[in-house]
């Protein structure tokens, strides 16, 4: 049985999702006591720190997922730095990206695309190439993430978190739990207005693709137009296309299963044993969401003190255990307690994680994920 977590409730961290999305997510943060020295001991500081940190005194504005950073990341970042933070936050790549190609993401130093996405902004000309000089702790990537596929070399991007997409059910009202993506057909009618998948073309579409035994990363006409037919079948059993704020319909009962991103899905598993989280056996998405310094930055010397400054195994570490993700953090996944690293699904099993494809670029055929996606979303 999972353990409860005594150091918060999910109502809490709810509470704070909601307060982040409803406020525009916008916070200045103060320093904590002794959080310099701590940083100190945990990474030496380049000779030239003091100087970067006076030409980074500006605030620095981030622009990323609701689950990367929190009071404590920023409260330390600023006591180590004296840069203050700014945080907005997004629910989808493709909301951030119209947001910056709008001219919004003006102020943003630092964003934090998926895989697919950097792959996406580069080709665009929006992500600054990286100064490997200005960079402290690369050596401790762990190799997979060294020269990523969607990045070579990490020109442009820096690997802060991975994780799945799977499936979030109740286990005390469906007995018979969920292994496969074929388990939302099967069991429709138990389903009914009482499931959501995530609001991201990629995400279902991938999840409908590879319940047809195709791959997430689909471009041929013919498998997308059967995956659309499928998903267009499901459609009237669905609550809602939904990837945040599900939270509540499921604590309530209204949901009874949710589609979730593993950073999403595990917290609640591990507060509450009535909620099991489970990757699909036939395979799902693996992602990768990165650091990354837009060409429109403001502020490039506070992103790379952030990028630094996250780069820390101590830092890494302590934010994987406080927010449940898996890092890319060689040194970190080290110093973490072996119960988190005994947790499969936050560290899914080889064999399951070779099934599993990230998102990638689909060229051309991406017109037509957008032409199924509306019909089946407006429909």
């Amino acid at each position: 049985m999972p353990r409860r977590l005594s150091r918060s409730s999910l109502l809490s961290r709810t509470s704070r999702r909601h307060f982040l999305q409803g406020s525009a997510a916008t916070m200045a943060v103060m320093g904590l006591s002794n959080c310099r020295r701590t940083i100190g001991e945990t990474e030496p500081e380049p000779a030239d720190s003091s100087t970067a940190s006076a030409e980074a005194s500006g605030a620095l504005h981030i622009y990323t997922w609701a689950d990367y950073t929190d009071d404590e990341l920023a409260a330390q970042f600023t006591e180590a730095t004296g840069i203050d933070v700014k945080i907005d936050v997004y629910d989808s790549n493709e909301t951030m990206l119209a947001k910056m190609q709008a001219g919004g993401g003006a102020n943003y130093s630092l964003i934090y695309p998926s895989d697919y996405m950097v792959t996406e902004m580069i080709g665009l000309d929006m992500l600054a190439k990286l100064d490997k000089s200005r960079l402290i702790g690369l050596d401790k990537i762990r190799e997979k993430w060294k020269s990523p596929v969607y990045d070579p070399e990490n020109s442009h991007s820096i690997p802060y978190s991975w994780g799945t997409t799977g499936l979030l059910y109740n286990s005390e009202i469906l007995t018979t739990p969920p292994t496969d993506w074929n388990y939302l057909w099967d069991n429709s009618d138990v389903l009914s207005r009482k499931m959501t998948l995530l609001d991201d073309v990629r995400e279902t579409m991938g999840a409908v693709l590879s319940s047809l035994g195709y791959s997430y990363n689909a471009t041929d006409p013919t498998e997308l137009e059967e995956a659309y037919q499928k998903l267009l079948d499901l459609k009237p059993n669905l609550a809602s296309f939904k990837s945040f704020g599900w939270q509540d319909e499921l604590l309530s009962g209204d949901l009874l299963l949710s589609m979730v991103y593993s950073v999403e899905g595990i917290p609640v598993s591990l507060e509450n044993p009535t909620f099991k989280y489970v990757i699909p056996e036939s395979g799902s998405s693996v992602w990768t969401d990165t650091m990354v310094i837009p060409t429109s930055a403001p502020n490039v010397d506070a992103a790379y003190e952030w990028i630094n400054f996250n780069l820390q195994p101590k830092v890494s570490q302590e934010t994987v255990e406080r927010l449940f993700f898996a890092t890319p953090n060689g040194e970190a996944m080290t110093m973490l307690s072996q119960e988190l690293l005994d947790n499969k699904n936050l560290f899914p099993p080889e064999d399951l994680l070779a099934k599993c494809e990230g998102i990638a670029p689909v060229g051309e055929a991406n017109a037509l994920y957008d032409e199924y996606w509306t019909k089946v979303t407006s429909a």
